[in-house]
């Protein structure tokens, strides 16, 4: 039989500070628990089996990665590499990607991730303006940032992503202009451009509560969304995900596997695996994380979120799949069920076209340009 392929995401969930708008599961007073966090971590490395699968992607989020001593990530992917002898994909040959934020990055960092095999490194821009940067609660300056990315390219990483943000608290569509002409100078191979969410709990949420901020209207938001997708295809950028833009085969094959609704497993507190039809996510808590697999209960950290049954598959393979610009790849649909989803969907599908959401070829259907503005509307189709 042949092995399935597998994706491993290792969270840390240490900070030097949290931004105003994060919601992830991270930390920025609890470093006293970073050593005994990555014993533990290691330790839930060393109860999986990886030899039933072909491990193709490891991504290292957080949190800050960065923010943590570099022999630390080191000593993680050194264990990951020893597991994976028998790995059909060589180490060297697996994406391997680590976040970083400006400000946290030291040249002997860069150079023991080099070291160990990591291969992309995804950096946290999100504005080239100092003023939104501070607002949102970032850490770094701009110039910190073009330091990073200098750096980066010294050591010899090709592979990078930078992140932006759309949707800030008083930016404006010059600001945004501003920030896409300063990057693609850079040249990176991958840009990120994720809208701002206001999550309930946060402290920008109570600063828009307090009226001490203002977002943009969402007129304005999608006049952002709708420039930046012009202006990255005229720059040479592909729009493979509503997120995501990158030069021609540099996408991310981590994320992009996770929207074939392929195998990942997740290791840490508060990473989500999916494995054999079943979703499940490790405690949040990070102290009982720890205690439970300093007690041999590693079991205990896993919540299962859902097992799947073939229906479930079906409707989330559709999800995931308009979530990418090609879309839901019929023929792929058919070899994974057997089912036709022209067919299986026909009266949801009807309905979006109608809507003008959707559109259907021989090979694909996707999301229109109304589409991806309206794109949570054709997701709740198939929830």
């Amino acid at each position: 039989m042949e092995q399935q392929e597998l994706g491993i995401y290792v969270h840390i969930p240490f900070c030097k500070q949290k931004c105003y708008y994060c919601d992830f599961v991270s930390y920025s007073n609890k470093c006293e628990q970073v050593e005994n966090y990555i014993n533990a971590i290691k330790k839930e490395i060393s109860s999986y089996d990886f030899n039933k699968y072909n491990v193709t992607t490891i991504y290292i989020g957080g949190g800050t990665p960065s923010y943590i001593n570099s022999k630390q990530i080191k000593s993680i992917l050194e264990l990951i590499k020893a597991k994976l002898k028998n790995n059909k994909k060589k180490f060297e040959d697996i994406e391997i990607t680590i976040e970083v934020n400006p400000g946290t990055v030291t040249e002997e960092k860069l150079h023991d991730y080099k070291e160990t095999g990591i291969n992309r490194i995804s950096i946290g821009l999100q504005s080239a303006q100092d003023e939104l940067l501070k607002q949102i609660g970032r850490i770094h300056t701009y110039q910190q940032f073009l330091d990073t990315y200098k750096l980066v390219k010294e050591i010899g990483f090709e592979n990078i992503n930078v992140d932006l943000m759309i949707g800030l608290p008083n930016q404006t569509i010059e600001n945004l202009k501003q920030s896409l002409n300063e990057i693609i100078k850079l040249n990176p191979n991958h840009i990120s451009v994720y809208s701002l969410i206001i999550e309930e709990g946060t402290p920008i949420a109570k600063l828009l509560d307090e009226e001490k901020i203002q977002l943009p209207e969402e007129e304005q938001e999608r006049r952002m969304y709708w420039y930046v997708k012009n202006f990255l295809e005229l720059n040479g950028y592909n729009h493979y995900e509503i997120s995501n833009f990158a030069k021609k085969g540099k996408e991310s094959k981590h994320n992009m596997n996770c929207w074939k609704q392929e195998q990942y497993i997740g290791i840490g507190a508060a990473a989500h695996s999916y494995l054999n039809d079943i979703r499940y996510s490790n405690i949040s808590n990070l102290e009982e994380y720890i205690k439970n697999i300093e007690e041999n209960n590693i079991e205990k950290n896993r919540r299962i979120e859902e097992k799947q049954t073939i229906e479930d598959k079906k409707n989330e393979f559709m999800m995931l799949g308009f979530r990418k610009i090609e879309g839901v790849d019929i023929s792929k649909f058919k070899e994974r069920f057997i089912d036709n989803p022209i067919f299986l969907y026909r009266e949801k599908l009807n309905k979006l076209v109608e809507e003008g959401l959707i559109e259907i070829d021989l090979n694909n259907i996707r999301l229109t340009n109304k589409g991806l503005n309206l794109a949570n509307q054709v997701f709740e189709e198939f929830i």
